[in-house]
């Protein structure tokens, strides 16, 4: 069943998530959804220092959205910062230092962004990692679990209060289409079974669990729009660095970052996002199937929950603030 979702994948990405499929599918945008103003609104961007994360800081600063950059890097965050307000000439684009991959420091980060008084219109987790070699981190998690499904549930939940207080709060995960290869397996989420390790595959099952992390979010908390996209085969420095032989062979068909981030961008600031029903998983300005056909990847509502279940125990295992 993996060959047969890993084949139809691929041709579907072929077809859709090239930068030909981009421009195919561009044609039907309605150009007007991105002409807001978004001065005063607040949003938070995890792994804003580069590709998507970036150029989706850029586009919000340019439109006068308040931004707040979390990055795990000083330099290259300082760096990006700098830059988009040097291009945009807004100043309230601010820096926060935070790894992805520690609980304890996210719900510090998320309990001292609370007490500021700062307000937050739009979360968007895009910080993701690809560790192609197992990799504990000092928490002794799996570090693509820990940043990617872990760390996005962590900072979720812990600015929820702060979101609430917003007119129109939205959550977006930034997902991976390469997700339809995988079914959820609670039975093995840190990838201690998985032998020999696949980096990629491991990758694809976070990224699986950020869509019911996205479809629970929309039931529990109704009054946030949330939502989880897949920006396409795009050229990246995370795909030049942990894909180098894909982003050799598809390098000529690969999106650029700005073709990547417009959903993304769509998602965060248009009002005609905000008329499609929370939860779904978004491709190009569309709901998408969250599966391929016939590829029984489909896990059960008592599954997703458990999965749930999990993820708020790790959080409170790992996360308590002392």
């Amino acid at each position: 069943m993996s060959i047969y979702r890993s084949t139809v994948w691929f041709v579907k990405g072929l077809k859709e998530y090239t930068k030909q499929g981009y421009l195919n599918a561009s044609r039907s945008f309605r150009p007007n959804d991105l002409d807001v103003d978004v001065t005063g609104k607040s949003f938070m961007i995890t792994g804003a220092n580069s590709g998507i994360g970036k150029c989706t800081a850029l586009a919000i600063a340019k439109k006068g959205g308040i931004v707040h950059m979390v990055c795990r890097d000083s330099i290259r965050g300082e760096d990006a910062r700098k830059e988009i307000t040097d291009t945009t000439g807004n100043q309230n684009v601010f820096l926060h230092l935070l790894d992805m991959s520690k609980p304890k420091d996210i719900a510090k980060f998320a309990a001292d962004f609370e007490t500021s008084g700062k307000n937050l219109d739009v979360l968007i987790n895009n910080a993701g990692c690809m560790v192609i070699i197992r990799e504990l981190t000092d928490d002794g998690l799996e570090k693509n679990f820990a940043t990617n499904t872990l760390g996005a549930h962590v900072l979720t939940t812990s600015l929820l209060s702060v979101l609430n207080k917003a007119e129109k709060p939205r959550v977006i995960l930034v997902t991976s289409g390469g997700m339809l290869v995988q079914k959820l397996d609670l039975k093995d989420l840190q990838f201690e079974k998985m032998y020999p390790f696949d980096g990629t595959m491991a990758y694809a099952q976070n990224k699986r669990q950020q869509v019911i992390m996205t479809e629970q979010y929309a039931k529990k908390y109704p009054n946030i729009h949330c939502s989880c996209m897949h920006p396409g085969w795009a050229d990246t420095p995370a795909v030049r660095m942990s894909m180098p032989s894909f982003h050799a062979k598809m390098k000529d068909r690969l999106r650029t970052p700005e073709q990547g981030a417009d959903t993304l961008l769509w998602l965060a600031i248009s009002d005609a996002a905000l008329q499609q029903p929370s939860g779904l998983f978004f491709q190009d300005r569309t709901s998408v199937s969250k599966h391929l056909p016939l590829a029984w990847s489909k896990s059960t509502k008592q599954e997703d929950e458990q999965l749930m279940a999990s993820l708020d125990e790790l959080s409170k295992q790992y996360s308590t603030l002392s």
